[in-house]
């Protein structure tokens, strides 16, 4: 019989139409789901185990469920995220364990377990590792305890693994904590090798997730056991590393909201804490079946039926490549970013990126050029790529369909007389990043009053200083991450001396990531002051170095190979789109033109 329902026929469907919303809970608190949503996938991850003390085992990483969770629309579902487990204070008592997480929904609460503490001291019963979502590593020592067992919660798809398996021999190094994807490394079977144990490995879910999950979607990795002389390194994940002996210490701490293990301690020393919990929820869009026509308008009405491909960032400009899933443009010069599908997010709507301004150019016998301003995201959104320290944590920039100018700097000019000015490197643009193009290196005056030209110019990074006149200096360098941005874009230049007008020795430029040297020691020329190291990138592949400071130049010599990456050294130009800055010397060096390179996810 036909049913009021436009004409078809075909069985009533319970579907999500949840739009693929996603949150993320790095602390306690609720989440209401969306008017259509009725299923849920969610992470939970609870908090890692802390370390012991006195040669220790590492703490074994939380629990970790992904799991699909019946939900009803617009309904609280209450998310508490466990805290990481304490490093032990006492050789008789092992690291506390990581506090479980919770989702409560509905009246039932789904847990996983908190990560086992690593085994402590010399008594036998707090040696042994303790169980957890991943088991605790042990303690080095003759008793050859255990480590502790992992799914503490009993689960039938485990949520994680046992801290390392001991060997038949005693005196053996401390073991590593288990991780939600594999258990800690086997001891060794070498008695009296106290070479600690690696952590095991986390567990990587992001295929299950959107693209941009803290920790590029891996949770949960083991900590390390300390040892003589190496010690075990941190399960991917956030496992924190053990400690070496004889460096005397506590291990890393596990990775915040990650679950991660702590590391071992060397002897006598106190365990480390494990990483919080974090708990994911995405709301599915999930629909099988015949559908009425009331039943899609109804939902399309509500702005609850599945959008349609495509799903991911589609744009043109600039020189594209490919690297597995992901599309990168590389611009040398200024152009177009041209988004012609701005995605969804069960695909992709945000790119990542990399945006270098221009280098400045260096002085006459002065300081070196600094480099250009030095801006990049955390490459999370697009494969979790290596990136500088000063990427950490910064997030991806959402696109939308339109064209997006693309500006990239040039480098600043080199002097070519001592009344040259304006050497500051051009900024380079892409959407909201603005990159300033590095400050131009200070001019030696020879004696002659030219006092605006001593110090190093501001930029992204600022230009190494020369001499001022009158002697002996220093001549300043000038400030770094101006105008400022967080992460800050650059560093300052290198100040600059000269000595009773005969004597010069000029600072060097600013690098993304440090400092110039100070040229000169005060008394006599001393050699010039090297430029600033750059920052280091995978954005395209493979790790490329960017950014550095150009080399100041001293009448008694060089100052040798340019710390920088791209830098100039003595009298040569920075390096072309990297944004160095140049080195100075007797004749015009310009500095590196800048690059603005984007990433995103396209399949």
């Amino acid at each position: 019989m036909a049913r009021s329902n436009g004409g078809i026929i075909g069985k009533s469907n319970q579907a999500s139409f949840g739009k693929c919303t996603q949150t993320v809970k790095t602390s306690t608190g609720t989440i209401t789901t969306q008017p259509g949503t009725r299923v849920v996938q969610t992470a939970i991850i609870a908090g890692g185990g802390g370390s012991g003390k006195d040669f220790s085992g590492g703490g074994g990483g939380g629990g970790l469920r992904n799991i699909e969770i019946s939900t009803s629309g617009s309904s609280p579902i209450v998310a508490t995220v466990g805290g990481g487990g304490a490093g032990s204070t006492s050789p008789t008592s092992q690291g506390t364990s990581g506090v479980n997480s919770t989702v409560l929904y509905g009246g039932i609460t789904y847990s996983a377990s908190g990560g086992g503490g690593g085994g402590s001291g010399d008594c036998a019963p707090t040696q042994a590792g303790a169980p957890g979502g991943s088991g605790g590593g042990q303690r080095a020592g003759p008793s050859n305890s255990a480590s502790g067992t992992g799914n503490a919660g009993g689960f039938d798809s485990p949520e994680g693994n046992p801290g390392s398996t001991p060997s038949s021999n005693p005196s053996t190094g401390p073991g590593g904590g288990g991780g939600a994807g594999a258990a800690g490394a086997a001891t060794g079977s070498t008695p009296g090798t106290d070479i600690g144990r690696a952590g095991g490995a986390g567990l990587d879910i992001s295929p299950s997730f959107n693209p941009g999950i803290p920790n590029c979607g891996v949770y949960a990795g083991g900590g390390g056991g300390a040892g003589t002389p190496t010690a075990g390194a941190g399960g991917t994940g956030g496992g924190g590393a053990g400690r070496a002996n004889p460096s005397p210490g506590s291990g890393t701490a596990g990775t915040t909201n990650t679950g991660g293990g702590a590391g071992g301690s060397t002897p006598g020393q106190n365990g480390a804490q494990g990483g919080p919990g974090i708990i994911i929820v995405k709301e599915l869009n999930k629909a099988s079946g015949v559908w009425s026509m009331q039943s899609q308008f109804s939902a399309q009405s509500q702005g609850t039926w599945p959008e349609t491909p495509p799903n991911f960032v589609t744009a043109t400009g600039g020189t594209v490549t490919t690297t597995g899933d992901y599309k990168i443009h590389v611009f040398n010069a200024s152009g177009n970013f041209v988004v012609t599908e701005a995605g969804t997010p069960a695909g992709s709507t945000t790119v990542d990126y990399l945006v270098i301004g221009g280098g400045g150019g260096g002085a006459l016998n002065g300081g070196g050029g600094g480099a250009g301003g030095y801006r990049e995201s955390s490459g999370a959104a697009s494969g979790c790529y290596t990136v500088s320290p000063l990427g950490s944590g910064v997030p991806a920039l959402s696109v939308s369909k339109q064209t997006y100018t693309v500006t990239v700097g040039g480098g600043g000019a080199g002097a070519t007389d001592t009344a040259s000015t304006n050497r500051n490197g051009a900024n380079s643009v892409f959407s909201s990043i603005t990159s300033t193009g590095g400050g131009g290196g200070g001019q030696f005056s020879a004696c002659t009053p030219q006092p605006i030209f001593m110090n190093g110019a501001t930029g992204g990074s600022g230009g190494g200083g020369a001499a001022p006149a009158p002697p002996p200096g220093p001549g300043a360098g000038g400030a770094g991450n101006t105008p400022p941005t967080s992460p800050p874009q650059g560093s300052a230049g290198g100040g600059g001396h000269h000595q009773g007008c005969v004597y010069f020795s000029g600072g060097g430029g600013g690098g993304a990531t440090a400092v110039g040297a100070t040229g000169g020691n005060g008394s006599s020329a001393g050699p010039a002051g090297k430029g600033g190291a750059g920052a280091t990138s995978s954005i395209t592949g493979s790790p490329v170095g960017r950014a550095g400071g150009g080399n100041g130049k001293s009448c008694s010599g060089p100052a040798g190979s340019p710390i920088g990456f791209g830098g100039g050294g003595d009298d040569v130009p920075g390096v072309a789109n990297t944004g160095g800055g140049a080195g100075s010397g007797p004749g015009p060096a310009n500095g590196g033109p800048g690059v603005v390179i984007i990433r995103y996810k396209f399949q």
